[in-house]
């Protein structure tokens, strides 16, 4: 993609990625989250990620930082290991020119190449239909929509859920630990 290059989050991107996530909390639906989180928790978010083996990366135009994508663990319990949650954000100026579907499927390679099997999409409020199309072209399949599960800028907000397998899918069993 002319222009857009795409490389691993560092602690220096923390300023444009706190100021695209804010974007969303304050104006969007993309995060049920209402109150924007400061660059602060935003780093701590980002290497608690990264730490634990993670993928976290970032689109540039040029220098500039217009999206960022990250996964990570889709359920706490230990039977979920292999599980993953996608995570995608754009600045408003990066939407709509293929930088989401670049920062997907890094993450679905770094994903399977980590050993993850099944990738989860939780896609806030049914009206993101963009969001919807990206993952249906990267190989999600609807599994489900959760009704009316948030509340925010004054309207009830469905959750859609999608989902993808990746690398092995769910042959064969996983490893132990």
């Amino acid at each position: 993609m002319n222009g857009i290059t795409t490389r691993a989050a560092a602690a220096t991107d923390i300023p444009a990625i706190t100021a695209i996530y804010g974007e969303q909390v304050d104006h969007g639906t993309a995060t049920f989250e209402v109150v924007a989180p400061d660059e602060a928790e935003m780093a701590t978010r980002m290497a608690a990620l990264v730490d634990a083996g993670y993928p976290y990366f970032v689109a540039c135009e040029g220098s500039t930082v217009v999206g960022f994508g990250y996964a990570g663990p889709y359920r706490p319990r230990f039977a979920y290991r292999t599980t993953v949650e996608d995570s995608i954000y754009l600045a408003p100026g990066a939407r709509g020119r293929g930088i989401g579907g670049m920062l997907l499927r890094l993450l679905i390679d770094a994903c399977a190449s980590g050993g993850f099997r099944q990738m989860i999409a939780v896609i806030g409020d049914q009206q993101n239909q963009a969001s919807i199309r990206l993952h249906s072209a990267a190989g999600f399949v609807l599994v489900g929509t959760l009704k009316k599960v948030g509340y925010k800028q004054g309207r009830w907000l469905d959750s859609v859920l999608m989902q993808r397998p990746i690398g092995d899918g769910d042959s064969p069993a996983p490893p132990r630990a």
